[in-house]
């Protein structure tokens, strides 16, 4: 069986092309240039990366982009007062706060106070609520970004079993529910999940999203099933997926690598929610 090994970057850059088009046709249409503010606290390495490379997205677009970068020892009511600025802020459309945040920040609390309208993460309760009950919301930029890629292979999602490990808010609940949602039953497994692999092995479509690197091998997937690699973990300076790619192209019928695959489509679903946040603008 030939894999077929999915390039999130190719994906990702025709999008792109889709979206400068978008922002060009906002500006003529409403005379507005989307704006998106990334607030980083702390200088946590990985997150410097991450907040770079969101800016330079940005400015390949043509989307206005703002980044505050706060010391570690910047409070809560500090951080909860710029937030509050930047929901008046008409020429902001998108306000994203860098995870993880420093201890004595209750992040929960950090961002309710983001106008749900401008919390282009999804984060927010509201549009979480939203997510759960089938309406038109913005979604976590990473379930969108691997709902875009499976589109783009042209493979049936109804009536498949999909199987997802991990049960954060950020990717594993709301990626279970966009499946739900184009009808595929759907099983959530996590850290406590007993015999994990009677579950990988059932699963037609299987989300890794577990933190682990390297957790799904080869001998625990369905031939021939669809493997979306969200895992993004250093070890020995390089990045390593949450599947053993090694063992898993052997088997799977569909396989995204690390890095190139659903990295670069997370950061372009930043892009295309605070271009839709622009557009809901009134």
């Amino acid at each position: 069986m030939e894999t077929k090994i999915i390039d999130g970057k190719a994906i990702a850059s025709k999008i792109r092309e889709e979206l400068k088009m978008r922002v060009k046709q906002l500006k003529i249409q409403k005379d507005i240039t989307p704006g998106l503010v990334v607030i980083l606290v702390g200088q946590d390495p990985a997150s410097q990366i991450y907040v770079s490379n969101k800016e330079k997205a940005c400015q390949q677009i043509g989307i206005a982009s703002r980044v505050y970068r706060l010391p570690e020892n910047t409070s809560q009511e500090e951080l909860l007062l710029l937030i509050s600025k930047l929901n008046c802020d008409k020429e902001i459309h998108g306000i994203l706060v860098q995870l993880p945040l420093p201890k004595h920040i209750d992040e929960f609390y950090v961002l309710h106070t983001i106008d749900p309208k401008k919390d282009v993460d999804g984060f927010h309760p509201t549009n979480a609520g939203k997510l759960f009950s089938g309406q038109k919301t913005i979604i976590p930029c990473t379930p969108k970004g691997i709902m875009k890629m499976i589109y783009a292979t042209k493979y049936k999602i109804q009536g498949k079993h999909a199987v997802v490990i991990g049960r954060s808010n950020i990717v594993g609940k709301p990626m279970a529910l966009l499946l739900l949602g184009e009808n595929a039953t759907v099983t959530i497994c996590h850290s406590k999940t007993i015999h994990i692999a009677e579950f990988t092995h059932q699963a037609d479509i299987l989300i890794a999203a577990v933190g682990k690197p390297g957790f799904v091998t080869g001998d625990m997937i369905k031939p021939g099933a669809f493997v979306v690699d969200v895992g993004t973990t250093r070890v020995d300076e390089k990045l390593k997926g949450d599947v053993d790619f090694e063992t898993a192209k052997s088997v799977a019928g569909f396989l995204t690598p690390v890095p190139g695959g659903v990295g670069p489509m997370t950061i372009t679903m930043l892009l295309e929610n605070t271009i839709e946040a622009g557009e809901q603008y009134e």
